[in-house]
């Protein structure tokens, strides 16, 4: 009888031991997710010959400034710590950028302006407590002035053809009067009007030297900070995704990336929510 109770005993062991090898070959180490995160850190990114490559439109970060170089390595960072929404940010460059890129180019516009809907908008086609609206966030007279169509019945700002070809024709505009990209995506941010009137109180032309708002100051390094995490993914830690390159097929696949850590965050809430 004892020997039978210790035959039973030995094999609900080995029936134990069998199942904690494989739950842990199937589950993540959360020690495993925090060292990644180290190693993200560990990325060469505080070295001066990363910043000083960095630019907007062929306009060269001035990453000597220490103050620059300050507040780009902080909007880096940050977009780091928004790994979910950059991954949805990667997803929808991939559909809408074929759209936006050949449009920016007839209009001779820099491609890095295919940044300004993903940081304005999100790429998406919603109405701001302003009455900005659409992916390129055009005020109502604003986009009427350049052809878009706004009324009770048609809001062509929703439409991402239209509203670029409208947008390529206010860049275009507001290049003739500022002959600086870097000003003129300050100027798309806060208005002509407005950047005309600090330029002139400041005496100033330089838009990393000027004082502004919160937010147009942050601008062009958003702008920056948005081109690096699409076109160096890598640097920042994303990494392909097999999954959607399987499902979509996309010329310019360096757009598909999502970061490791968010998914195996994901993972790992799936994990804790079954056990």
């Amino acid at each position: 009888m004892i020997r039978k109770h210790l035959i039973t005993c030995s094999l609900l062991l080995i029936v134990f031991i069998v199942m904690k090898m494989l739950i842990s070959s199937t589950t993540i180490n959360p020690l495993a997710v925090i060292e990644y995160n180290k190693k993200i850190e560990n990325q060469p990114l505080s070295t001066d010959t990363y910043y000083s490559r960095l630019s907007f439109a062929n306009e060269l970060l001035p990453a000597g400034d220490a103050k620059v170089k300050k507040r780009m390595k902080f909007i880096l960072k940050a977009h780091k710590f928004k790994q979910l929404q950059t991954n949805i940010l990667h997803r929808k460059a991939a559909i809408y950028f074929p759209v936006i890129e050949p449009i920016l180019k007839y209009y001779g516009i820099p491609e890095d302006f295919k940044y300004v809907p993903l940081v304005e908008s999100g790429l998406k086609s919603g109405t701001s407590p302003k009455g900005a609206s659409g992916y390129w966030q055009f005020m109502p007279q604003t986009a009427r002035d350049f052809g878009l169509k706004v009324d009770s019945n048609v809001d062509e700002r929703q439409m991402i053809r239209k509203s670029t070809i409208a947008a390529c024709k206010y860049i275009r505009s507001l290049h003739r009067e500022f002959k600086s990209w870097t000003l003129v995506a300050a100027a798309y941010n806060i208005g002509e009007g407005s950047l005309k009137r600090q330029m002139n109180r400041q005496k100033q032309a330089n838009y990393f030297k000027m004082k502004l708002n919160k937010e147009t100051a942050s601008y062009v390094y958003q702008l920056i900070s948005m081109k690096e995490i699409i076109e160096n993914p890598k640097i920042h830690g994303y990494k392909g995704s097999l999954r959607l390159l399987a499902r979509q097929n996309f010329k310019r696949d360096h757009y598909l990336y999502f970061h490791p850590v968010a998914e195996n965050t994901s993972f790992l809430s799936q994990q804790f929510q079954k056990n």
